[in-house]
């Protein structure tokens, strides 16, 4: 993932994780169940941090584009983000438990993520 690509897709993750944060705060409080809000804010808040991270990613290739771990990392924490925050997003929406299955995979990404910044941080 290029510096810019990664700049970008972060900004609007972060974007979109303020606005779904807001939602679930104030029109799905009267809808959800505990439980299922409860799920909501934790995809919000993985969501938030990864985006921050996928934008900070974004920063160090701007310096090194040549520094493929954290291309890599980019590209992790924004598969995480998608697949681990938006299986929580659904399966506190729907309610559909098979969701969660799908849910440890995303966090494997986010995880994977992290050791290729560090990878790439030790390299550096």
């Amino acid at each position: 993932m290029t510096a810019r690509t990664a700049l970008v897709v972060g900004a609007l993750f972060a974007f979109a994780a303020v606005g779904l944060g807001a939602f679930g705060a104030h029109a799905l409080k009267a809808r959800l169940s505990a439980d299922a809000l409860a799920i909501w804010q934790t995809a919000v808040l993985y969501h938030g941090w990864h985006a921050l991270a996928l934008f900070g990613v974004g920063a160090v290739l701007l310096a090194r584009p040549d520094a493929a771990p954290f291309a890599w990392a980019a590209w992790l924490f924004a598969a995480g983000i998608v697949v681990f925050s938006g299986s929580l997003y659904a399966l506190a929406f729907t309610g559909v438990k098979a969701l969660g299955a799908i849910t440890p995979v995303g966090g494997l990404l986010l995880l994977a993520g992290w050791l290729a910044a560090a990878w790439g941080g030790w390299r550096a």
